[in-house]
């Protein structure tokens, strides 16, 4: 994927949300919602670039065992969002900093679980031998970029979350089973990319 169609994709799109699938959502007032960033995050590979991800651990407060972006809470000790996703990076998957060229910000989504993500597109530009944090991830992988930005690999699946039926984007790829917040993002990801 060159960086320039990469930064065409960061032209336009609103913000994204958990209830774009279900609108009669119901949201709690005076609702605070905790600031995020992730990175999104490809490299290139002989057949192709492929995204990284990662499997959380089981054991985790939230959103144990889904496949997510490598990220997570902005840090009074980070200067940005972006400051904030490639630390988290660095932390939970062992890639360096200096390996990043970022691109920018993608809209930011909004889950039902009272966070704000921002989502941080990058390119990896150079080789790192992935290091999963133990207690925080149990498996650091790659998908294809060209599946999981291809809308016509995404489904809507639906699942009754607390005594609520709620309906979410998936995009799964051989064992892994990518919903939620991280497909939702790919899936604005990919609108952006096919237009």
């Amino acid at each position: 994927m060159k960086a320039d169609a990469l930064r065409r994709a960061l032209i336009g799109g609103g913000a994204s949300s958990d209830f774009d699938l279900n609108p009669g959502t119901v949201l709690p007032p005076g609702r605070i919602l905790r600031a995020t960033a992730v990175l999104v995050a490809m490299q290139d590979f002989p057949g192709g670039p492929r995204l990284l991800l990662t499997k959380r651990s089981s054991h985790l407060q939230h959103h144990p065992g889904q496949i997510a972006f490598p990220g997570g809470k902005l840090d009074e000790t980070d200067a940005s969002l972006t400051a904030a996703a490639l630390r988290e990076a660095q932390e939970e998957v062992g890639l360096p900093p200096h390996c990043v060229q970022v691109l920018g910000e993608l809209p930011s989504h909004e889950t039902v679980t009272g966070f704000t993500i921002t989502p941080i597109l990058a390119q990896i530009t150079a080789p790192f031998t992935p290091k999963p944090e133990a207690g925080e991830v149990d498996e650091v992988f790659t998908v294809p970029f060209d599946f999981v930005t291809n809308p016509a690999n995404f489904k809507v699946e639906q699942r009754i979350w607390r005594g609520v039926l709620r309906s979410y984007y998936t995009v799964p790829y051989g064992p892994y089973y990518i919903w939620g917040a991280t497909a939702r993002i790919l899936r604005g990801l990919a609108e952006r990319l096919s237009r």
